[in-house]
């Protein structure tokens, strides 16, 4: 059995946790809406015809703010489809996804389920086939109490008080080709800038996000965030990260240190939005909205779930529905840990996406409703890390990756809120057990309040409509002799461990 030492000092602190780095994103995508949150004459459903066994799910998991309706769906969606009566609504092409969009959940509708679920609204803009104009109009519909044509229709159609939406993004992964409007980094931020720039002079209080990079592979990447940050760095309060990871050609050692990439990612995007920052002689700071992020394995879809053909647009297809297993979930408690680390300047994130669609809750329609592998870290991060995120000191055994060269073992994120504190680890070797020993003499005396990991026999194994509980948290043997905390990790797994202290 390896060992390895962790040192966490309280004073050691990164940043304060906002709320908002708990985030989720629900798209008009395959059955996410349709099928999945959404499914009248469900034996759960009420009379929205939303399904509380998702709404309680969803409750659990503890998502903050949810952003909506996309994602690539948005770059060629008109807002004013759905709102109104139903029943005058018009279906519409999606060329995003290559379905069809019937536009019965909406804006009003999502914003009820939103007051089921405990979350709030953020708003995408479509800055790919649409632009300023529509931009205020939906502001106008969307935060104006009323006395205005648009904030009265928003009153008649069945909404008296405004929606209150403080979080914008402007546009969605407009560096990518694929995407409907696709347009230059000069292009796209003069027009973010512009969008941001007329949305204040309705609300000056608004927060934006502007496009960063669709991932750090793209070759445009670091070129796109400086040019559109100089054109837009006075209007916009958040830049985007999206990200997402699958296991390549069995590269098991690769995946599970993914968590690597994104630090990466990360810290580049900091480093040229500061540069951006110093140029132009501003004290401002740029935040990054990691508004996608996840395991997807991108692969099968291209391969194998692609719609096409003129002729061919289902309504609410099984698209992305990934089955996640143990090894995906550590994985993606790495990633979970890769944002706290950097909570100085991720401020908010959004877990792309919740329900079907590569998503943490799964659906059957007509069936029941199930928490996939990688909803239990979420949902215990998002219970447990409150108040400021703390470093950690690792000295673990290297692994060895194709990918990223040598890279630590143990990867780790603390977290204090007064008395109570939180230690989160991921344990990237395959072969054997680790001995974790963490010095927390500085925390005064230390008790455990909890401690669970992830980890299974089977690194394959994972929840499904046959076996919806086959993998969970498990209880974890700790002990805490003066201020030195022992806890054995099996290989490949990713644990959470509550903690009181006297050093609040």
């Amino acid at each position: 059995m390896s060992t390895a030492r962790l040192t966490v000092d309280p004073a050691s602190t990164i940043g304060a946790i906002r709320r908002r780095l708990f985030g989720g994103f629900v798209e008009h995508l395959g059955r996410h809406i349709y099928d999945g949150i959404f499914e009248p004459g469900h034996p759960t459903a009420g009379e929205d015809g939303f399904r509380r066994d998702v709404v309680e799910l969803v409750r659990e998991l503890g998502v903050s703010t949810i952003r909506y309706p996309g994602g690539n769906f948005v770059s060629a969606f008109k807002w004013e489809d759905s709102v109104g009566p139903r029943e005058q609504r018009p279906r519409r092409l999606d060329p995003a996804w290559h379905s069809t969009e019937t536009n019965q959940v909406g804006l009003h509708e999502f914003a009820d389920w939103l007051d089921l679920v405990g979350s709030d609204l953020m708003l995408a803009v479509n800055l790919g086939t649409r632009g300023i104009a529509e931009a205020i109009e939906l502001l106008e519909y969307t935060n104006i109490p009323g006395g205005t044509e648009l904030s009265e229709r928003r009153r008649a159609n069945g909404r008296d008080e405004p929606f209150a939406v403080d979080m914008w993004c402007l546009g969605n992964e407009m560096d990518g080709p694929w995407q409907v409007g696709h347009r230059s980094a000069d292009d796209y931020g003069k027009l973010a800038a512009q969008t941001a720039r007329a949305m204040s002079l309705i609300d000056d209080s608004l927060k934006f996000v502007v496009c960063g990079s669709s991932s750090a592979s793209m070759p445009t990447f670091g070129e796109w965030e400086r040019v559109v940050l100089t054109h837009a760095y006075d209007e916009v309060d958040y830049i985007s990260c999206h990200a997402y990871y699958e296991e390549k050609d069995g590269d098991v050692a690769s995946f599970l240190a993914s968590g690597v990439d994104m630090d990466r990612f990360i810290e580049v995007v900091v480093a040229t939005a500061d540069h951006v920052g110093a140029v132009r002689g501003s004290d401002k700071k740029i935040d990054i909205s990691f508004d996608e992020w996840n395991v997807w394995y991108q692969s099968r879809f291209e391969n194998v779930e692609k719609i096409q053909g003129i002729d061919n647009w289902p309504v609410a297809p099984r698209l992305l529905e990934d089955r996640y297993s143990v090894t995906d979930a550590v994985v993606f408690g790495g990633l979970l840990i890769s944002l706290l680390k950097h909570a100085d300047r991720v401020s908010s994130a959004s877990l792309a996406q919740l329900v079907n669609a590569i998503a943490p809750i799964m659906t059957e329609p007509g069936g029941i409703a199930w928490r996939q592998t990688t909803f239990f870290p979420f949902s215990l991060a998002s219970r447990l890390a409150r108040g400021e995120a703390v470093r950690v000191a690792v000295a673990s055994e290297p692994v060895e990756t194709a990918r990223y060269g040598s890279v630590p073992s143990i990867d780790a994120v603390a977290t204090r809120d007064g008395s109570a504190a939180a230690l989160f680890v991921q344990h990237r070797g395959t072969a054997e057990p680790v001995e974790l020993e963490v010095d927390l003499s500085a925390w005064g005396e230390v008790a455990v309040t909890e401690a669970s990991v992830l980890w299974d026999e089977d690194r394959h194994a994972a929840n499904d409509l046959e076996t919806p509980e086959r993998v969970g948290m498990r209880p974890l043997g700790t002990s805490v002799v003066d201020g030195m905390l022992r806890v054995t990790l099996p290989p490949l797994s990713w644990a959470a461990i509550g903690l009181s202290t006297t050093s609040g």
